[in-house]
Formats: C-alpha cells, structure tokens, sequence
C-alpha cells in the first residue's frame, strides 16, 4: 500500500537519518522526488534471499526483521531495523540477489526507491557513489565489531555492547531510546546465545539498576551502567 507525503514531510521524517542528513542537499532532493512511501503490515515479507534487487529502503516507522532460514526452519536474525535506518544497499554496488530474508515485525512504514532510479541518479551524479559507499562501510563496521565480540567477549559483554547498539540507532548520534521493542528470544538469536543465557544476562543486569524488564521489551534505566557492563565509553547516549 502506498500512501502520500509532501516532500517537506518526507524530508522531515528522512532528515532523522544522520546518514541522509549528511547527504548533499541535491541528492536529498532527488531520492525524495524518485521514492514512495509503502506501508507493510506485521508479518507480510518484503523480499526473500535469492529475489532481485529492488531497491533501496529507509524505516521511518515501525520495524523491520532481517535474517535468514534453513531447510528445517531454524532462524538466524541479523538484525531488528528501527527507525530511521536505511537497508538493501548490498545489491545496489553487487546488483546481485537479496542476501537474506526481510519482512515487518510491526506495521511499518517504509520509504523506497527503486534500483532504476537509483541507477539514472548514479549515472547522472557518479559522486553520489561515495554517499551510498558511507552506507554501506558504515554497515560493514558494525558486522566486523560483531565478529570480534562473538570471538573474544563473554556473553554479558556482548549482550551490554548490543542493547547499546540498539539504544543507539545503530549509529545514529544521539538517537537514544531508552525502551527497546524485542523480546529475549530475538536477542537471543541476534547474538547466537541460548535463551536461558539472555535470561540471565538480563536479570542479572536488573539487579544491577542497569535496565527494567518488560514484556517483549527492555528499558534501559541506567545508561552509565549498562556502558561499565559493556566496558564502552557511553559518550553522548549517557
């Protein structure tokens, strides 16, 4: 379902991206005149790993699932995209297939460009290239510093360092939100930890004043702390 926005709206709702923020003024202009807003609701998919490329997309509302599943149906999440984080730029340097699976975890609201119009904007302002490339590195830090943690941190390290990353935005400064919608089950599955592990982590990290348990959510009640657990300078989300 599409639905209509002025292009001052859409530059209101967008320009909480610090990505596309710091997008040259043209560029922000030009992917707000060639994209739509689509609506999906909770459930539907957006695209399985193998489709092609469609596009480029930004979550101003809702929330996103990437992952993938095996033969037997076991789940492997990625990650939980939150507004205002933008995904699908893998194909758009490789032109190559969906790496994995993404579909809405709530109703979402979802900006899209198409991978053709994306094409006549590079062909027309080939600098553009190194925007999206700041994209993509940018998420190619974060995949490198989970690596490393999966190697070399212990379970409630990991688990400090995501809930930060999360609170965070991913990246985006000074987003923080203090209550994260996601149950133990998908952390669980993001960090490759078993259930029970998260579950104690996480009461662990209660009784420590570092956070507030909900259903299917997390509060962070202490920023500072929850950054010692870490072992990470919180900087400014304290």
């Amino acid at each position: 379902m599409t639905v209509s926005f002025s292009s001052n709206e859409l530059a209101a709702r967008l320009g909480r991206s610090a990505w596309f923020r710091a997008a040259p003024a043209a560029m922000q202009a030009e992917l707000i005149e060639a994209g739509r807003v689509e609506r999906l609701p909770a459930g539907q998919r957006l695209f399985t790993r193998g489709d092609a490329d469609d596009g480029l997309y930004c979550v101003p509302d809702g929330l996103m699932r990437i992952g993938a599943a095996s033969s037997t149906g076991k789940e492997a999440l990625l990650a939980v995209i939150e507004p205002v984080n933008w995904f699908g730029e893998i194909a758009l340097f490789d032109n190559r297939p969906r790496t994995h699976d993404a579909y809405a975890e709530r109703d979402a609201e979802l900006f899209h460009v198409r991978r053709a119009a994306l094409v006549a904007l590079l062909e027309r302002r080939p600098a553009y290239w190194h925007v999206f490339g700041l994209l993509l590195t940018q998420k190619l830090r974060l995949a490198f510093d989970a690596i490393e943690e999966a190697a070399l941190l212990p379970a409630a390290q990991r688990v400090a360092r995501r809930l930060l990353l999360m609170a965070g935005g991913y990246g985006e400064p000074g987003a923080l939100r203090r209550v994260l919608k996601v149950p133990q089950e998908d952390l669980a599955m993001m960090l490759a930890l078993s259930r029970q592990t998260i579950n104690q982590v996480l009461k662990q990290f209660e009784t420590q004043g570092a956070l507030k348990l909900g259903y299917a959510e997390i509060e962070i009640a202490d920023v500072r702390k929850l950054g010692a657990l870490a072992d990470l300078d919180t900087g400014p989300l304290s």
